[in-house]
């Protein structure tokens, strides 16, 4: 190993074809082991590189060309917060993956980081996983690896990837559009995965003042991470937000976030509505799932449900999408040049679903119509 921190050796460029290339940056060795082989045992990636702390990281971009770095929070020397605006601003267009302990501490740097640029988030095990108990994170780390390699091989000002892809030679379908409701929202339900903080920070941002309906979010992330999440919607959106509690009543103008590890859905009367937070089993791997929010939403406001579904990989929240569409409610899709992976909206807008495919900023207006006219 080099007095840098480095554990690799310079390696020609390759064409941007076949496993992502990687950095990971961590000060444990038996971490940065344990994720090599986790990322490249199926093809995710390559790791052309690691380091043990963020200055070496930054040192290794002038050697390697790399596409995605995982980065650790807490390092020695340089830490990852400190690092990370240095490592996009020598390699603009890297897509930086967020490795952070599942503490309240991690969650709320990792939501900075996620301010400051890195594109996606990962919660590491607090312990056990380098034992071989953290097959959860294992495979999610293989996928966001490989989700964020297909981002940084993007043109810019290319559509978003879709995760997953058609196969080689698969025709595009047709793409229908779906009727929207005549009626105005009494709810708003949010889906998002990949990239969705800082779509939820734009779109809460952007929303009325004055929206006097409640809004239910499910955003795919770990448990803790979902509690800094709404105080971060709190602050910027100047809005309440909460962590949704089992049993809490939901109020108009307020955001209700899922959180992480459990299903959000929803439960009484359009005006009495009782939020159901659930350990029930994950869907599409997930938990919390998009579909029990989207489900429940259709079930209690038929055609005055109003679905989001924002960037995010994967199809979670299909099914429920499709309900809410069949009981009368109107669904919105934000498009493909604006997400940083276009699968989960891509899959409601293939299965003919939305209403209206957006760019992220014209869906807050989309909105704001919506409440206004049918008032």
């Amino acid at each position: 190993m080099s007095a840098s921190g480095l554990a690799s050796t310079p390696r020609p460029a390759a064409p941007a074809a076949g496993p992502a290339r990687v950095m990971l940056v961590d000060d444990s060795s038996v971490s940065r082991a344990l994720m090599t082989r986790w990322i490249e045992e199926n093809g995710a990636g390559q790791v052309v590189a690691t380091a043990a702390n963020g200055r070496a990281a930054v040192e290794a971009l002038a050697v390697h060309r790399v596409e995605v770095v995982v980065l650790d929070i807490e390092m020695p020397e340089v830490d990852g917060l400190t690092a990370l605006p240095r490592l996009l601003a020598a390699q603009p267009g890297l897509q930086v993956l967020m490795a952070s302990t599942l503490s309240q501490h991690g969650a709320s740097v990792t939501l900075q980081a996620l301010r400051l640029g890195a594109a996606d988030a990962i919660g590491k095990p607090r312990a056990g996983w380098a034992l071989g108990t953290g097959n959860d994170f294992r495979t999610e780390l293989a996928a966001k690896v490989r989700a964020l390699g297909a981002v940084a091989r993007r043109r810019p000002g290319a559509p978003a990837p879709e995760v997953p892809t058609l196969p080689p030679g698969t025709p595009e379908p047709t793409l229908n559009r779906a009727a929207p409701s005549t009626q105005r929202p009494r709810a708003i339900v949010i889906g998002a995965s990949t990239g969705g903080p800082n779509a939820l920070f734009r779109l809460v941002e952007l929303l009325p003042r004055d929206v006097d309906v409640p809004i239910f979010v499910t955003q795919h992330m770990p448990p803790t991470f979902t509690t800094i999440l709404a105080d971060h919607l709190a602050r910027h959106g100047r809005r309440p937000a909460h962590e949704a509690e089992d049993g809490m009543p939901a109020q108009p103008g307020h955001v209700y976030i899922a959180p992480g590890g459990r299903h959000l859905s929803l439960a009484g009367s359009p005006d009495h509505v009782r939020l159901i937070v659930s350990d029930e089993e994950p869907e599409n791997f997930c938990r919390p799932s998009v579909n029990p929010l989207m489900r429940s939403a259709a079930r209690l406001y038929g055609d005055g449900a109003l679905g989001i579904m924002l960037t995010g990989m994967g199809s979670d929240g299909l099914e429920g999408a499709r309900e809410l569409v069949r009981a009368g409610g109107t669904l919105v899709a934000q498009d493909q040049t604006s997400s940083v992976v276009w699968g989960m909206p891509g899959s409601v807008v293939r299965a003919g679903l939305a209403a209206e495919v957006l760019p992220l900023d014209d869906i807050a207006a989309f909105i704001g119509q919506k409440l206004k006219a049918a008032r």
